[in-house]
């Protein structure tokens, strides 16, 4: 029972107070934009990207079982196998054409000082909406 009620008490505290939840929301765009922008800085400095991509695999897996009954009555379960295909998600280094990823770059920059000013006034009728005491 404690156990339970410590796990309804972190699923309520993460969804986060009025004021949270109203900054996460206006300030989603910015935040993603700037994410880009990161990923393209690190491209630029290392020279390279990463690219993700999947891998189809297959393995052995118990999917069933047959029962077996002895002839001095004793009953056995024995495990049946299939094969399951499953996806491995692996990622490798890619080329970038640094030009390219300075023109993006240069954009995500532009529009990072596009979105601050909107995010900022945002946050502030956040807080007056919704004050945290």
């Amino acid at each position: 029972m404690r156990k339970l009620s410590l796990l309804a008490l972190l699923l309520i505290a993460a969804c986060g107070t009025p004021q949270e939840r109203c900054i996460n929301r206006e300030t989603r765009e910015l935040r993603s934009v700037q994410n880009l922008l990161a990923e393209v800085e690190g491209n630029l400095a290392r020279g390279y990207a990463y690219e993700d991509y999947d891998v189809p695999m297959t393995r052995w897996e118990v999917c069933g079982a047959t029962t077996i009954t002895r002839p001095d009555g004793t009953v056995i379960e024995k495990p049946q196998m299939c094969l399951e295909d499953y996806t491995v998600t692996r990622t490798r280094k890619v080329a970038i054409d640094p030009a390219a990823e300075t023109r993006k770059r240069d954009g995500l920059r532009k529009r990072v000082k596009e979105l601050t000013p909107a995010a900022n006034a945002a946050v502030a009728a956040c807080r007056e909406a919704y004050p945290e005491t």
